[in-house]
C-alpha cells in the first residue's frame, strides 16, 4: 500500500508557528522583545556549532544571541541586536522521534527557551511562562 505523507513543514511553516506562538506571550514579556529578530534557518551553520562545541547539528533546536535583558545596561553601543535563531531540521527530527506532542508544542517550547534566555529566566520561570502559553 502506498502512502502518502505531503511535504515536511517549510521554513516559513516553522516560522508562522514561532510567531504564532510570541503572539500569545504575556503582554510584559511581548512588550520588550520588539527588537529581537527572529530568524528559522534548516540548522545552524559550522562556526556556531564550533563555538558551542557541538559535533551534531541534529542536536541544536534553538539558540539566543543576544545580551539577556538583566545585563543591557552593561553593554557598550554598537552591539549586534538580539535574535532567536530556531533550526527546523533538528525540530522536525526531534518531533518525529517523540512523536507524542504536536509540531505547534515543540516550537513554542523551543522558542520559549530561547525567549526566557533573552530574558535571563530560570528553567523553573521558563516552565511557568511556557505553560501560560499553552
Amino acid at each position: 500500500m502506498d502512502r502518502c505523507f505531503g511535504l515536511p513543514p517549510s521554513l516559513d511553516d516553522i516560522d508562522a508557528l514561532a510567531r504564532h506562538a510570541l503572539d500569545r506571550l504575556p503582554a510584559r514579556f511581548r512588550q520588550h522583545l520588539d527588537g529581537v529578530r527572529l530568524v528559522v534557518e534548516d540548522f545552524a551553520d559550522e562556526a556556531t556549532l564550533a563555538a558551542l562545541g557541538i559535533e551534531d547539528a541534529f542536536e541544536l533546536t534553538g539558540l539566543y544571541e543576544g545580551v539577556p535583558m538583566g545585563e543591557k545596561f552593561s553593554v557598550g553601543s554598537g552591539a549586534m541586536p538580539d535574535r532567536i535563531r530556531l533550526f527546523r531540521a533538528p525540530i522536525l527530527d526531534e518531533w518525529a522521534a517523540r512523536g507524542d506532542e504536536t509540531l505547534e508544542h515543540l516550537v513554542a517550547h523551543v522558542l520559549i527557551h530561547e525567549v526566557g534566555h533573552h530574558f535571563g529566566l530560570s528553567d523553573e520561570a521558563m516552565a511557568a511562562l511556557e505553560e501560560s502559553v499553552a
